[in-house]
């Protein structure tokens, strides 16, 4: 699983990554759920579940370069069909793709569960040496 992602940095790039992460997460939430309550027809819930989806995996750093990618696709998928804001929906989907190679960083579900792990070997001082076969 490491190797989908270029690293978890903490400090300032990690909080960069975060408000990244932020910025993309809160609209496709808010713009999903005004959709779901303004379209009853099957197509478009459909995408702005998705939409949720993806917020919802991006505000929480889980999967991430899956959620960037379908974030990316989503927007591409607006522009295309005709979007009203179409500088939103680039904007969007630049973050996402970025957010796609760059990964979650430190302050992500990906980084508790995908992270790198220090592993502490005791000491072996005082200890009878091991039996040679």
């Amino acid at each position: 699983m490491q190797r989908l992602f270029s690293g978890f940095p903490d400090g300032w790039a990690g909080t960069g990554i975060l408000v990244l992460r932020l910025s993309a997460g809160v609209p496709l939430v808010c713009d999903g759920i005004a959709g779901l309550c303004a379209t009853p027809q099957i197509g478009p819930f459909v995408r702005e579940l998705v939409s949720i989806s993806a917020g919802v995996l991006l505000l929480a750093g889980l999967w991430t370069p899956l959620a960037g990618t379908l974030t990316a696709t989503l927007q591409i998928w607006s522009a295309l069909a005709g979007a009203d804001q179409l500088r939103a929906v680039i904007l969007l989907a630049t973050v996402g793709t970025a957010l796609a190679m760059v990964g979650p960083g430190a302050w992500s579900a990906d980084a508790h569960l995908f992270g790198r792990k220090r592993i502490d070997i005791p000491s072996r001082r005082g200890c009878p040496p091991l039996p040679l076969k």
